[in-house]
């Protein structure tokens, strides 16, 4: 609970200082308000709101609420601002969908309560009763017991309830509509980012671009009975979570599980132990390094068999170059370019599969290989012998020769740095940085405060918060996050590859 009285005197000045900038700024965007703040006339909350959301909306303004979680302090103003200052599904506009499959056949989708149902998952949790996916409705309104599309996976789903959220109540409701945020109950194949609308009327939101994994660890479970519960608990967090990945690893046996840092994967070990209650044993972070190629070159690969029987025959020819690829397309880009028939078409893809299989596991270390154009240029086939299975192989084969042959290098993952540190401390941070590799793009001044922008390798960034605390008496902080994969210094990479 709260309080509200009078301001102390010892405040007031401050306050109707404060007070009047803010009218000021509200001013420009309000001309009834700007027409009273001129000629001294009456000035209510009303016009003052107004104000202010037509400048938070333009990009101009931004109010600043102040409060603390710890104490419960200032969260009902935060949400009266949200209320007051943020925009409404209505400010939006219209979406733009488009045709599932077809990008170029663009759907508009306003937020109309009598329009077909459209709705985007944007979070799922796992509940005793059943996974709950929150929806947030775009358009049309949806009853519960109906049945739905999954547009994105192409699966009708059936929306059995709808919840209401409120923090750990929740309401179960009829119906709900366009501007609407709930939760569905009964959805079955439903991830988040996907696009829920009905099946007459199919539409595609553009979905969540999630960034790949950059660190990594190795789990496995205490005992053999925790082996189930941990298996159980992973697919847990599969679902809530789409930037959490795992892997068995059956060189080792070990489970890998991976995600954004060193803070995520303590995250998910603590929701594994504390929430879950499965014990667990984990081994030390790694860095997820990628492999890619410098140059183009030409391999080949030959699979023959002979038994006593039917053998096995699969010849192909494979180009590689360095490909640099645009926001959104994949990593790995297999072209058919085979003139005249030399392989059948239907083991082109059978080579491909082999290729993409072999770029998961490179040449150097044995990290995935990205970032590169490969192009079927040649190849043989045995009119019997020949399989899809042989020209898998063959696929594979010629991956890994020609991949030797054009200058393979080991890429590190760089994060986006900031650090807000007290100006005393700002030359002590900055040096260690630079120690660290990282790229200084910029420093600010705000204040007594400074504030670093920074490109840096993630290798580099292991215990950085316990270290930056200790350096700066508690007083810095730092955020970090992907944003590319960057070439390794060689003497570096060669430590990287002489310890895998």
């Amino acid at each position: 609970s709260f309080v509200e009285k009078e301001i102390p005197d010892s405040y007031r000045d401050r306050s109707e200082e404060a007070r009047h900038y803010m009218i000021e700024m509200a001013a420009e965007y309000n001309d009834c308000l700007m027409e009273s703040y001129l000629h001294d006339g009456h000035i209510d909350r009303e016009m003052i709101v107004a104000g202010l959301r037509k400048g938070t909306l333009a990009g101009k303004l931004n109010p600043t609420l102040c409060g603390t979680a710890l104490k419960n302090i200032g969260a009902r103003k935060l949400l009266d601002g949200i209320t007051d200052f943020l925009p409404s599904p209505l400010d939006r506009g219209t979406v733009q969908g488009h045709v599932p499959d077809k990008p170029e056949k663009i759907i508009e989708c306003s937020c109309d309560p009598e329009g077909p149902f459209v709705g985007l998952a944007f979070k799922i949790t796992s509940d005793q009763h059943g996974d709950l996916t929150f929806v947030r409705i775009y358009s049309g309104s949806i009853n519960a017991g109906s049945r739905i599309l999954n547009s994105t996976r192409d699966r009708k789903e059936n929306v059995t309830k709808i919840f209401r959220m409120h923090a750990g109540v929740r309401k179960n409701v009829e119906a709900t509509q366009a501007g609407d945020i709930v939760a569905f109950v009964g959805l079955k194949q439903t991830l988040t980012g996907d696009t829920l609308c009905l099946p007459k009327k199919p539409i595609a939101l553009d979905t969540i671009e999630f960034p790949e994994p950059v660190m990594s660890l190795s789990i496995e479970p205490r005992t053999a009975g925790d082996r189930a519960r941990l298996a159980e608990a992973l697919d847990v967090l599969k679902r809530e979570d789409p930037t959490f990945k795992c892997n068995y690893d059956e060189e080792t046996g070990q489970t890998i599980i991976s995600g954004m840092g060193e803070l995520h994967l303590e995250i998910l070990e603590h929701k594994l132990s504390r929430d879950m209650k499965v014990d667990i044993l984990t081994g030390r972070p790694r860095v997820a390094y990628k492999e890619t190629v410098t140059q183009t070159a030409q391999g080949e690969g030959k699979f023959v068999k002979q038994t006593g029987g039917r053998g096995q025959y699969g010849h192909v020819v494979i180009e590689i170059e360095p490909h640099q690829p645009e926001p959104g397309e994949e990593h790995i880009i297999v072209e058919n370019r085979i003139v005249g028939g030399v392989i059948p078409k239907e083991y082109i893809s059978s080579v491909m599969r082999g290729v993409k299989e072999a770029a998961s596991t490179g040449v150097l270390a044995g990290f995935p290989v990205i970032d590169l154009k490969i192009g079927i240029i040649d190849g043989s086939y045995h009119a019997v012998d020949s399989s899809d299975l042989a020209f898998q192989q063959a696929g594979s084969i010629a991956f890994a020769e020609v991949v030797k042959k054009a200058h393979p290098v080991l890429l590190e993952p760089i994060m986006k740095l900031q650090v807000i540190t007290p100006e005393n401390f700002f030359g002590s941070v900055q040096g260690d940085l630079i120690r660290k590799r990282a790229v200084i793009n910029s420093t600010e001044i705000r204040g007594p405060i400074r504030v670093i922008n920074a490109n840096v390798p993630l290798t580099e960034m292991f215990g950085y918060a316990s270290q930056l605390r200790g350096s700066t008496q508690g007083r810095a902080s730092y955020s970090m996050e992907p944003q590319r994969y960057s070439q390794m210094p060689e003497q570096l990479a060669q430590k990287i590859i002489e310890n895998t």
